[in-house]
């Protein structure tokens, strides 16, 4: 008997595994199993041409096929789907970094839409649309029953458009309306900037301009801070990252590591699996890394999350991520259209599975709600005096005027970090854990 397994990038022969003994029932039931899936195949036939013939409106035939098709996908799992010719061209261009919309990755559970995260700058986040949000509603209409595409499809529209979601979230007693201008959607990969000693790297997606982006980001960092010795360690904030293109997750986990595993994927034949390893050369020598996310981090930033903590190359803070650790590929069809298949499941270095579990963090740190703005209370005590206030206080003698240059310097590093707690909770404390790992490191 010849067996046939289809993988995601071909068809490979098994070899002749029966014997003169079974060979019989072998092929029994393999012709059993056939002729179940011709009746079947002959059942889509049949019903395919009495909606032609007898349904109360004239169909299109070709979308029907269509519908058919992608009810099989979706039925299989929530990321498997039928791309048309239109839904293909549009993942090709959003994988380059620019797109319409509203700016939000999205899954579907419990039969609503259920946003994985808002992506940074885009209408959605101004808005206020935060990850784990469900949207019941697309203006007015409700989107249970439908499929994830049929949901999405309704949420696209012209740029420049208005659109009014609702929005049921945790937390929040009775759903909300929400009123999105839809825009032209421009991908910054990756941002950088430096807070005090310390740089961070903002990862917003994996697309084809991540590890590029991220590369000379750094690199431009590095050098206004005046080289290497002068930065006390990274952070890769990947919170809301909804992933992307695995070799870019792979190349960004590579950038930090000398050696060992990434990820590997296994399939459903053991031939199928991949293991892909670190090459040599760590783009910040050695210095050390706070990963942060949350639960809006999913599929590529679990990926880097979960190599960088396995290889104890990073300190990972947060919330637990979204739990997609599944692999997809996308097969191109005839006719211009294409298919989304699930076709492996990845694991970290230690070979667990994330999928349903997300990467859970070495520090699990919330990020505080903000609060509504309140005004000031009259009775607060500013700019509170000090011994220095004080009319005719001695001077400090001990110190020269370039120590205390320093001190008022380092005191306004700490009162900026201060802010940055008001501003961005989890960040702050991802950045004093660098600034008490650099204290601990003897001074030569």
């Amino acid at each position: 008997m010849k067996k046939f397994a289809m993988a995601a990038v071909g068809g490979t022969l098994a070899g002749f595994i029966a014997t003169t003994q079974v060979v019989g029932p072998l092929l029994a039931q393999e012709s059993s199993k056939s002729s179940n899936v011709y009746e079947q195949l002959d059942l889509f036939g049949d019903i395919f041409e009495r909606i032609r013939a007898q349904y109360v409106e004239e169909v299109d035939s070709k979308e029907l096929i269509e519908a058919a098709i992608d009810g099989m996908l979706t039925s299989l799992d929530p990321h498997s789907s039928y791309l048309s010719p239109d839904d293909a061209a549009q993942m090709r261009v959003q994988t380059r970094g620019e797109f319409g919309g509203l700016g939000i990755e999205v899954t579907q559970e419990e039969g609503f839409v259920k946003v994985v995260s808002p992506i940074d700058g885009t209408p959605a986040d101004e808005a206020g649309v935060e990850a784990g949000d469900f949207i019941t509603h697309v203006n007015g209409d409700s989107v249970l029953g439908l499929t994830l595409d049929e949901a999405v499809d309704m949420m696209r529209g012209p740029v420049g458009s208005e659109i009014l979601i609702t929005i049921v979230r945790e937390g929040e007693a009775e759903p909300f309306d929400v009123s999105i201008i839809r825009d032209t959607i421009k991908l910054t990969a990756v941002r950088t900037r430096t807070e005090g000693d310390t740089v961070v790297l903002r990862v917003t997606t994996f697309n084809d301009q991540t590890y590029t982006n991220l590369k000379s980001g750094l690199e431009e960092q590095i050098e206004e801070a005046g080289g290497i010795d002068k930065v006390n360690g990274l952070v890769i904030d990947l919170r809301n990252n909804p992933g992307g293109l695995l070799n870019q997750a792979i190349r960004v986990s590579d950038a930090f590591l000398d050696e060992g595993e990434i990820v590997s994927t296994r399939g459903r034949e053991v031939q199928d699996g991949e293991r892909f390893n670190a090459t040599e050369g760590d783009l910040v020598g050695g210095k050390p890394i706070v990963v942060l996310i949350n639960g809006g981090s999913a599929s590529a930033s679990e990926i880097v999350a979960g190599a960088l903590q396995d290889h104890r190359r990073a300190i990972v803070v947060g919330t637990k991520s979204f739990g997609k650790g599944s692999v997809q590929t996308v097969m191109p069809l005839r006719g211009e259209g294409a298919m989304r298949l699930t076709t492996a499941r990845y694991y970290t270095p230690s070979g667990r599975s994330i999928q349903a579990l997300g990467v859970s963090p070495d520090i699990v740190v919330e990020q505080p709600r903000r609060a509504p703005d309140t005004e000031d209370d009259e009775d607060t005590p500013r700019n509170l005096r000090s011994e220095a206030d004080l009319r005719g206080s001695l001077n400090n003698d001990s110190l020269s005027e370039d120590e205390i240059k320093q001190i008022e310097a380092d005191r306004a590093k700490a009162e900026a970090a201060a802010a940055l707690r008001e501003e961005d909770y989890q960040l702050a404390y991802a950045i004093d854990i660098l600034k008490g790992l650099s204290a601990l490191v003897p001074v030569e």
